[in-house]
């Protein structure tokens, strides 16, 4: 494990509950802000340049991230060390391949080359979920317009028949290199092939189907496996779900924002769900049982005599399941039952008359009767 000199959260300025789109946006705006060429008379910017990358490579890696949020390190085989690995794959992601200068190498390093199909753009979508779906999960389809190979000339970009061939201006590589001086010395910046605007190749007779790009937009259908125990407002991360790169570059990833309806009579509290189990005045007084609905089904509540409203009863086992990645306990919550015992308002003259027979056996005053026009009044009412 490398260890890691400054904290990524801190470089990019972002939260440590920071989505992956919330991390992206920052690192491109920190990237620009920091790039060498925008600040020529900044002797540091190289440094921050370097930090914002190393920033970014961790915490846009899921595993990477999570070791060190854990540990502190992450792993020193993905070329963490000098912090500047994978430079070229982060700026071909997020700005398009080398435009600019970005992507380029440092203090008169040479310029690493594009080389292979570019990877695709990231998607997202938006999913929506039943209740129950949320808590016990499973497979749940979604439909998301995306880019998908060309089945005509099989991704290539080149008519059937006929095949790509190399960029004479770049060699394949898809860029070209400018050498300038600064007061960091010799720089060497790297930029798209204009001639074949970055992929290395040309197209003589590009494909009638997908224009020579070798992949075509349309509407996709996918199947998302929807962990156990995901709530409203999560995102599902679907690696390599996204849309294909041009000429079969692979693809990027989806990510899917869940959107969970409410549920009839369940309210959810994180792993614990809460039910209001409406019983009579006579039934809290003298105690009984009644039948409730779970999500596994029906369960009996005893009442117990006395029972004042807001009593509340926990059923262990019957919530929701713990929803987490490192491997700690994933059993279910709990479900509360709540008794809230409901006052009458239509009783008849003679339950009106028991009623109060009963409060003067316990000397409890109450309301005189009504009588004359307001009786009637009520009687119509009813």
């Amino acid at each position: 494990m490398a260890q890691i000199t400054e904290d990524p959260y801190e470089v990019l300025g972002v939260h440590r509950e920071a989505t992956h789109i919330e991390i992206k946006a920052a690192y491109r705006k920190a990237a620009r802000d920091s790039h060498p060429d925008a600040n020529p008379d900044d002797p540091g910017a190289e440094a921050r340049f370097k930090s914002v990358a190393v920033a970014y490579e961790i915490l846009s890696d899921g595993q990477k991230r999570e070791n060190y949020d854990r540990f502190g390190s992450v792993d020193g085989s993905a070329g963490m060390g000098d912090g500047v690995g994978g430079l070229g794959d982060l700026f071909d992601a997020f700005f398009g391949g080398g435009g600019g200068g970005f992507g380029a190498g440092f203090g008169g390093g040479a310029a690493r080359g594009r080389t292979g199909p570019q990877r695709g753009p990231d998607l997202e979508t938006t999913l929506r979920l039943d209740f129950e779906k949320a808590v016990f999960g499973g497979a749940q389809d979604v439909t998301v317009r995306t880019a998908v190979a060309c089945g005509t000339c099989e991704a290539t970009g080149a008519a059937p028949g006929t095949s790509p061939k190399t960029c004479e201006t770049c060699g394949g590589q898809g860029q070209v290199q400018s050498v300038r001086r600064s007061i960091l010395g010799q720089m060497v910046t790297a930029s798209a092939c204009p001639t074949c605007q970055g992929t290395g190749e040309l197209i003589p007779s590009p494909c009638s189907r997908c224009d020579g790009d070798g992949r075509v937009v349309e509407d996709a259908t996918l199947t998302v496996d929807v962990p156990a125990g995901v709530d409203d407002g999560s995102t599902l991360r679907l690696t390599g779900r996204g849309a294909v790169g041009g000429r079969g570059g692979p693809a990027g990833d989806l990510y899917v924002h869940l959107n969970v309806a409410n549920h009839a009579g369940l309210v959810r509290d994180g792993t614990t769900l809460h039910l209001e189990v409406p019983v009579s005045v006579a039934q809290a007084t003298l105690g009984t049982q009644v039948q409730i609905d779970t999500l596994d089904g029906p369960e009996e509540l005893i009442v117990p005599a006395g029972t004042q409203s807001g009593w509340d009863h926990r059923f262990r086992g019957l919530g929701v399941p713990r929803l987490d990645g490192r491997g700690r306990d994933r059993g279910r919550g709990e479900l509360v039952a709540h008794v809230v015992v409901e006052t009458p308002n239509d009783l008849t003259d003679e339950q009106e008359g028991l009623l109060r027979q009963f409060a003067e056996l316990r000397g409890e005053a109450v309301t005189p009767p009504k009588t004359g026009l307001g009786k009637k009044l009520r009687s119509a009412f009813k």
